[in-house]
């Protein structure tokens, strides 16, 4: 980027936070103080992308930073106090004001013994990297840039102020940012940089699986996350994070058009991404889809069979993957549902390899539908995204294959309501029709019909009632007469 552009977005975006940033700074520049924006506000007002979450930096202890903020901010919280910050609200906009900080490291946590600093350029020098080692003097609008962030920008690479050694050293976690951030901005990171990665991989083993997930989540949903997994995987940071990754170089694509699964899967991973918006042209990044198009072939390396004749086999690798999947996400203490959502596709998406030229009958494609469940939009992308062949007929014809499947979905989908396949009989009316109390058999006739449904679609009451008296016969129920 060239400094003359960035300086002229900073002025833009300064001008339109103006009101609030101007107000604040009078406040303290009356109080004896001075306030700068700072780190990655100043960063993203440079690429002309500034947010209503605005960071600054200042002299002012937290106490006395709660009462110059106390009669004209909307709302103010002191939730991260302790870390020398103190939160606040006004006119729509996040503020948070952090005292100047010289903190150290005990190198064993990543806890640091917070102490308070007296200067800026003392507190630019132990932040993460040099484009968010930048400030702005509110009062004088002066731009303070002692690590040449700027230049960094321009050259849109990712250094660090300190050595880069000595800052992961302090803090394992900011490698995997620097993964996200090569992600999420598109930036490079310096060669020493990467080196220190390399050599230090194992230290973000200090680092809790929260905060490694949400580092990581950040990552897969940034605008180029092959590019941040392959920084993680080329460092070896992804051997302690994400192994399973790393570890499908190990297997090779039964197609032999890649150089490795692991290569195949960050294209189908590119692929999901450009469907992500298919059909849903406002919806931001999809961390479940990214997840599984990045995870789907990960039961390869331990299905692995060399077939007679030179061939490579990998059967039921995605029952195996979605066993992997489930486990793995689970440590990084995701949520529940993106454990399900995740794993539930990654099992799902070589169902479809099933359909050939369209041989499945009604019953398979409500079957394929009904285990999908509200997970179908996401597999339809997760499928066509698999498609990795260079061979343009044989893509072709897999997503003319999968074209005919979506129609024959929306087909029946007209006559029955697929999304909410249910038994033509309930609870209520099963318990009334055997004359049995709740419990464990009325589920076992539930799933009956409810198969009977997929099988051959609605059935009229009384044929689904003989159906369930046939039933009922065979287990040795006498419904009353």
């Amino acid at each position: 980027m060239n400094p003359l552009t960035a300086k002229r977005n900073a002025v833009a975006e300064l001008m339109r936070v103006s009101p609030v940033a101007d107000e604040l700074a009078k406040r303290f520049e009356q109080a004896g103080h001075r306030l700068y924006l700072v780190g990655g506000s100043v960063r993203d007002a440079l690429l002309g992308r500034l947010s209503g979450d605005l960071d600054f930096t200042t002299d002012a202890r937290p106490d006395r930073v709660q009462r110059i903020l106390t009669g004209w901010a909307d709302a103010v919280w002191d939730t991260g106090i302790a870390f020398g910050t103190v939160g606040a609200a006004k006119n729509g906009m996040t503020l948070e004001i952090t005292t100047f900080r010289a903190d150290t490291y005990d190198r064993v946590t990543r806890n640091p013994e917070v102490s308070f600093g007296d200067t800026i350029e003392g507190d630019l020098h132990r932040r993460d990297f040099t484009v968010n080692a930048m400030a702005i003097e509110l009062s004088t609008k002066t731009f303070v840039d002692p690590h040449d962030g700027m230049g960094a920008l321009a050259r849109r690479e990712l250094d660090t102020p300190a050595p880069p050694q000595e800052s992961f050293a302090d803090d394992p976690l900011r490698m995997l940012r620097a993964a996200r951030f090569v992600s999420q901005l598109g930036f490079e990171p310096a060669p020493r940089v990467v080196s220190a990665m390399t050599e230090m991989a194992g230290e973000i083993t200090r680092i809790t699986a929260e905060r490694v997930q949400a580092e990581l989540s950040k990552l897969i949903t940034g605008a180029q996350p092959r590019h941040g997994i392959e920084l993680m995987v080329d460092s070896g940071l992804a051997d302690h994070v994400l192994p399973e990754v790393p570890g499908m170089r190990l297997a090779i694509d039964e197609h032999h058009q890649h150089k490795d699964v692991y290569q195949h899967s960050l294209k189908v991973l590119e692929q999901a991404i450009e469907l992500e918006t298919r059909h849903e042209p406002t919806s931001g990044p999809d961390l479940v889809l990214r997840l599984a198009a990045l995870l789907h072939d990960i039961g390869k390396p331990a299905t692995r069979k060399f077939e007679p004749g030179g061939g490579v086999s990998f059967h039921h690798h995605e029952v195996v993957g979605a066993k992997m999947a489930r486990k793995r996400l689970r440590a990084l203490r995701y949520s529940k549902d993106v454990v399900q959502d995740v794993s539930q596709l990654v099992f799902l998406h070589l169902r479809f390899h099933g359909y050939g030229k369209g041989e499945w009958t009604d019953s398979a494609v409500r079957r394929y539908v009904t285990d999908a469940g509200d997970l179908l939009p996401r597999l339809h992308k997760l499928v066509r995204a698999d498609c990795t062949t260079r061979n343009k007929r044989k893509a072709a014809a897999l997503q003319r294959s999968y074209d005919d499947l979506e129609e024959r979905i929306a087909r029946i989908a007209a006559e029955e309501d697929l999304a909410k396949v249910r038994p033509d009989l309930d609870g209520n009316e099963i318990m009334r029709l055997l004359g049995i109390p709740p419990g464990p058999l009325v589920g076992k006739a539930w799933k009956h019909l409810k198969d009977l449904r997929l099988d051959r679609g609605p059935l009229e009451y009384d044929e689904a009632v003989a159906e369930l008296r046939k039933w009922a016969a065979e287990q040795g129920i006498e419904p009353p007469s």
